[in-house]
């Protein structure tokens, strides 16, 4: 693994705080949401595994300034360069970000995610592979993906298959947007503290002085609530979602809604379809796959087949919908994207199955991972 170089002004894009037996580190990019760079990523990871081997290090905090935790990865940045012919560029960023996330997965000590904001995208990678993430009633979390003519990734093929159900498929396909009291109904975060309580629980955690997950978790039980699902929530639905979401094509997962649409007054039907049918119609069958698959696999092996995928968009041989996405929601933000090819049926398995393939290009090599040791009994299930 290469070592990255760093200026001194990368260090400022993560604050780190020792706090007796207890490391914080603060994602510090509050105007872009906290969006991941590649100066982040490496940074995180190189304190991560620094962090491993202090003996004086127990516990690690992580958190986001501002109003984010993390809104995901500075693709902006990415498709900027892989748009000028330098896809390796973008395919170094997301390399070391999986890498992380499979450290974090892996990770010998507690980490406690404090999803206070948006969690989105690579933000959702960095937090919901720890032990621990807190939820509060600011919590905003979605993988937005599949509009930007990309796929959940950072593992989401991993978690997002292990949801209940086939809520997985529906959050990783609509790219719907959960709140607090949602993200620990599902199992997103473990636990749900109020706002103006975080600070007393930091404290707590500091005084703790301890590595052990019952302890660390009995702390956080302390400052917990149980929050009540909106009458509205998508979780209330989870009958249809399963009803609907468990077909085995995309095809059939849009046409079994519009049946439910016909039968049902329900707004929160139609929205489904819409989402579904505004976003990248490889995008959505590429996720499915994903999240089909991850069902039966470790976190390593997901993440190496979303390298393999990552690598195919950014080199946009297959199709360009990644970058006419970034083109229509993040830069011109017309939010009309031509997606080609347009339609599902014009995406065949075998269109499928060639991002799934090994990169053809002498250069590239699968993702591998850092030899792990000493991993936790709750993660070895991960593996």
């Amino acid at each position: 693994m290469a070592t990255p170089r760093f200026s001194e002004g990368d260090f400022d894009q993560v604050l780190v705080e020792e706090n007796r037996s207890a490391r914080t580190y603060t994602l510090n990019r509050p105007r872009q949401l906290n969006a991941l760079s590649y100066q982040m990523v490496a940074w995180l990871l190189e304190i991560f595994l620094h962090c491993e081997k202090d003996s004086n290090a127990k516990l690690v905090i992580l958190k986001g300034k501002g109003r984010a935790f993390c809104a995901g990865g500075d693709v902006a940045a990415v498709v900027h360069d892989a748009s000028k012919g330098n896809w390796r560029s973008g395919a170094e960023f997301f390399r070391t970000e999986y890498i992380l996330n499979y450290v974090m997965a892996t990770f010998i000590k507690p980490q406690v995610s404090i999803l206070n904001g948006i969690v989105m995208g690579g933000g959702a990678g960095a937090s919901i592979h720890g032990r621990f993430r807190v939820a509060t009633e600011n919590s905003v979390f979605a993988m937005p993906e599949t509009a930007l003519g990309l796929f959940p990734d950072a593992g989401a093929s991993y978690f997002l298959s292990r949801l209940p159900g086939f809520f997985g498929e529906y959050v990783g396909l609509t790219g719907a947007r959960l709140d607090g009291a949602e993200m620990l109904a599902c199992g997103l975060a473990t636990h749900f503290v109020p706002k103006m309580a975080l600070s007393l629980l930091e404290e707590a955690l500091y005084k703790a002085d301890s590595s052990d997950p019952d302890i660390i978790s009995a702390i956080i039980d302390g400052f917990s609530q149980q929050p009540v699902l909106k009458e509205n929530s998508a979780y209330h639905r989870l009958d249809i979602i399963d009803r609907c979401f468990s077909r085995r094509t995309v095809e059939e997962i849009l046409s079994a809604l519009e049946m439910e649409a016909v039968d049902r007054a329900d707004d929160w039907i139609p929205e489904m379809i819409m989402s579904l049918k505004k976003a990248s119609p490889t995008s959505l069958k590429i996720s499915l796959r994903l999240i089909r698959e991850g069902r039966l696999q470790g976190v390593g092996q997901c993440l190496a087949r979303e390298y393999r995928v990552v690598c195919h968009v950014l080199r946009g041989e297959l199709s360009r919908d990644f970058f006419e996405g970034c083109r229509a929601i993040l830069l011109d933000k017309d939010r009309n994207p031509k997606w080609e090819p347009s339609k599902l049926d014009l995406i065949n398995d075998d269109v499928v199955d060639r991002y799934f393939s090994k990169v053809e290009d002498e250069r590239w090599e699968d993702l591998k991972f850092p030899t792990r040791s000493n991993i936790p009994e709750y993660a070895i299930a991960k593996l």
